[in-house]
């Protein structure tokens, strides 16, 4: 009886989870660890070029639990520590998920409220729970981070590509198009090579460059993200499960 009564006194001073300590690792902050590295790359991407063109900024996160907290709480937490949007226009949005819980929330900022009000928000995570429901997080967030940035480029009158197919895996078909077309550089190269010297070295640096061929150009996803801008959010959005 004694350490029941013990244990209700100090229950509530034990600690809370501090949500603060978490920092973004880019747009996409898989902390639960659930997403498919090729489906966090194309939101990474997506998100990078909405931010370019809108000048919106929008974090995705995963965690594994709630620990306890309200989402509400837990997503209004992180988008304060993480500073999601510009400091003088608050344009920014944080979409969270909690995996054990089954809980998702959009917490949207000040200046993104007329453009994502909470009717909106609650259409988006509507959108994705048959993906969740299944277990394919790299969907839904594919289709929340698309359905986000779809409206804020229509709302801002910006041009936006769809969320890039994943590259093609090693021995899949090549496209007929891309096939031709490869053939008939190959062909004048032949050409141009057999014209210069029959004994010279199969190759030109104007077709195929040191350095690795096709192999070496660089992504114009993350790598380039310098952090969030310090804004702040109004409370605004809507939560959601499945």
């Amino acid at each position: 009886m004694l350490k029941l009564c013990l244990s209700l006194v100090l229950l509530p001073a034990l600690p809370a989870a501090d949500w603060s300590r978490l920092r973004p690792q880019g747009h996409v902050s898989d902390f639960a660890s659930v997403l498919p590295a090729a489906s966090r790359q194309k939101i990474e991407q997506y998100l990078a070029t909405l931010e370019n063109a809108s000048g919106a900024q929008v974090a995705i996160v995963t965690i594994a639990s709630l620990e306890g907290d309200p989402i509400e709480d837990v997503a209004n937490s992180l988008y304060r520590s993480f500073g999601i949007g510009k400091k003088d226009t608050n344009e920014g949005a944080l979409f969270l998920l909690a995996i054990q819980e089954r809980r998702s929330r959009l917490e949207v900022g000040y200046g993104l409220e007329a453009i994502l009000p909470d009717a909106a928000a609650g259409e988006i995570l509507r959108a994705m729970r048959p993906a969740l429901r299944q277990g394919q997080y790299g969907l839904a967030l594919e289709t929340a981070a698309h359905s986000i940035g779809a409206r804020i480029a229509t709302a801002r009158q910006v041009s936006l590509p769809a969320i890039p197919a994943p590259p093609a895996a090693p021995g899949e078909e090549i496209p007929l198009p891309m096939l031709l077309l490869l053939l008939g550089a190959l062909a004048l190269f032949a050409l141009y090579n057999r014209r210069r010297s029959p004994y010279r070295a199969f190759r030109s640096p104007w077709i195929f460059p040191s350095g690795g061929g096709f192999g070496g150009a660089s992504s114009s996803g993350g790598a380039s993200w310098g952090g969030f801008g310090g804004g702040d959010s109004g409370g605004g959005g809507a939560s959601s499960d499945w």
